[in-house]
């Protein structure tokens, strides 16, 4: 089987997307430093623990598994954290990027598949944001993964690597399985955070900022269920290995949920109250941020086919019931 080097495969997203891999006929090799990921939801392929800034490690893992390709997921992307430690994201997101692509050219690995985010637009709002929407980041997060896809371009027209950059924003629900799931500790995205809120596992969600100028004074956002989006990546990957030149693609549903709106649908999803308060607005926040993916519809063929909000919530749902992990 063809390997594939799958950073931060032991992360949320990641480890889905090495669940992808395999049942597309490859073999995903696990990079982590397991300093937000876990060991226990590599489940699919081989583990090299090791960290983007140890060169000597990724060249040790390059050489073990020649894989044909890397699909790059490892990021801090923790919007509060990145406008309070930005520093913590440029040397973490871009100067541990940078290693691993310096070693994926060293090593004759020219297919990368890059995880990005609309947060690298800025605030568009009430505009559904397309590839060529201008890049103006808010925070260090969007900013690092912006210099990232640049740095990409440049080991492009240099040794010819060849890249397929995904820009998205939230990413919800779960196998469907159960093998794997979102388990972040602490946790801090919104879906899960609300589950455990309406499992008593915390007092409350807080809602952060009900003063924005949408209809309900919520933040609204793109959702995206992370089995359609790690389909796209393995699309992705095809696109590559078909030799097709990099491309960027958006991915989301077209239309966005405010945060009421989404307590709303757990609420109906659970049959069981969400207890929420108010409170103030985070830094860097934007109102509104909604991804088309048309070109991703009409070039890779990619339908988001389980990116509903109940499918999303009812999937979060089941592995916060039933799936963990120990650490």
């Amino acid at each position: 089987m063809s390997h594939v080097l799958v950073t931060g495969g032991a992360g949320y997203i990641g480890s889905h997307a090495c669940k992808a891999l395999k049942a597309a006929g490859f073999t995903p090799v696990t990079y982590d430093n397991l300093s937000t990921g876990w060991q226990d939801a590599v489940k699919f392929g081989p583990f090299e623990q090791g960290d983007l800034s140890d060169r000597a490690r990724l060249d040790a893992v390059f050489a073990k598994w020649q894989p044909i390709a890397v699909m790059h997921f490892a990021a801090l992307s923790q919007v509060g954290e990145a406008m309070a430690k930005p520093g913590l994201y440029w040397r973490n997101n871009v100067e541990g990027s940078l290693t691993l692509i310096e070693a994926a050219v060293a090593a004759g690995c020219l297919d990368f598949v890059f995880s990005s985010t609309c947060a690298t637009y800025g605030e568009h709002d009430n505009v559904v944001l397309d590839e060529n929407t201008p890049q103006e980041p808010l925070n260090a997060y969007g900013s690092s993964k912006l210099a990232v896809e640049n740095i990409l371009r440049d080991f492009e027209a240099a040794f010819g690597l060849r890249c397929v950059i995904f820009r998205y924003f939230n990413v919800a629900g779960g196998d469907p399985d159960g093998e794997v799931g979102e388990f972040h500790r602490p946790e801090t995205h919104l879906i899960p955070v609300m589950l455990e809120a309406v499992d008593g596992k915390r007092p409350a969600l807080t809602v952060h900022g009900t003063d924005y100028d949408t209809p309900d004074g919520t933040c609204i956002r793109d959702y995206v269920h992370v089995c359609d989006l790690v389909d796209a990546h393995v699309l992705g990957l095809h696109w590559l290995q078909e030799g097709k030149g990099s491309r960027v693609f958006n991915l989301g549903t077209g239309s966005g949920f405010s945060v009421r709106e989404v307590i709303q649908a757990a609420g109906t999803v659970t049959n069981l109250p969400v207890p929420c308060s108010d409170g103030p607005r985070r830094a860097g926040d934007a109102t509104k941020l909604v991804s088309g993916s048309t070109r991703a519809g009409e070039e890779l063929g990619w339908q988001p086919k389980r990116s509903t909000m109940q499918h999303m919530i009812a999937d979060a749902w089941h592995w916060h019931k039933n799936g963990h992990y120990d650490g």
